[in-house]
């Protein structure tokens, strides 16, 4: 009896339908946002960082201490998204390219541990592009070159206090045909711009976030108070989240508010005329 190829097939064949029809295990479901920081990226996050990374809002804006971690938890929610949702669009604006190009290099880093090579998307010098067609990009801190992105998943927009409104205004469109999501997070600058404007007068669409160093164990407590020593009133606005008067004006800014928000407010100034003669 020749025994050839397609008696093998035939006879295996019939031995599959003898086995038993065993069910295959239930695939594993991803991690949420704070196990996939703990389990796959080796992220020790702390309490708050833990609700940042939880959090599905779509606005957010995060009011935090200086060296709290806000670039890694950024980070670390920018490759989360890119990660687990295919050929998404994740777009992280700072004040210069530096900045941008180091919140970058944490994803980077980020993904290698994901095993995941370092590749460019070949049109944007500070980019990332995942296997699943996800991208992640990062923007310089001017307005007339950020322009052309659309259907944007997720903004985040590091170090906000010191972007520029002009480049704030420019990237909020981006949002809206992908109905992307945006956060923002910072330590404070004074009173003034688009940061300090959202955290105040916002609405109740944006989810609100205080990270005083005071609730940061990393921080040691003595390095706390030589800095409340050393930098005095100053120390409120880079440890504590408290948004600082910059003195540039004659008049606090939060009297100038509260004199603008009175509706009573009367003003029976007598008018001052220049002498023609002098």
């Amino acid at each position: 009896m020749r025994v050839g190829p397609e008696w093998y097939r035939v006879v295996v064949s019939q031995f599959l339908k003898k086995l038993p029809d065993f069910p295959r295990p239930a695939a594993m479901p991803e991690p949420d946002a704070a196990g996939f920081a703990r389990t796959r990226l080796g992220i020790a996050l702390d309490a708050r960082q833990e609700e940042v990374m939880r959090s599905s809002a779509k606005r957010a804006i995060l009011n935090c201490s200086r060296q709290w971690g806000k670039s890694t938890v950024a980070a670390a929610k920018a490759v989360h998204r890119a990660y687990t949702r295919p050929r998404s669009l994740v777009l992280v604006a700072s004040p210069g390219e530096r900045q941008s190009g180091e919140f970058v290099r944490k994803a980077a880093g980020m993904l290698g541990r994901l095993r995941i090579r370092q590749r460019g998307d070949g049109d944007n010098a500070i980019s990332l592009l995942l296997p699943n067609g996800s991208r992640i990009v990062g923007l310089p801190g001017t307005e007339g070159t950020v322009r052309g992105f659309s259907a944007v998943s997720l903004l985040v927009i590091d170090e906000a206090s010191r972007v520029e409104d002009s480049l704030y205004k420019a990237l909020r469109p981006m949002l809206a045909v992908g109905d992307g999501d945006l956060w923002m997070m910072s330590t404070p600058w004074g009173k003034r711009g688009f940061f300090y404007d959202t955290w105040v007068h916002g609405g109740p669409e944006w989810l609100r976030l205080e990270a005083p160093a005071t609730v940061c164990e990393r921080i040691p407590r003595a390095f706390l108070e030589e800095e409340r020593r050393q930098l005095g009133a100053w120390f409120e606005q880079e440890y504590m989240c408290r948004f600082v008067d910059r003195g540039a004006g004659a008049f606090a800014l939060d009297l100038v508010e509260e004199a603008m928000d009175d509706e009573e407010l009367e003003m029976d100034v007598e008018p001052v005329w220049l002498d023609e003669r002098a």
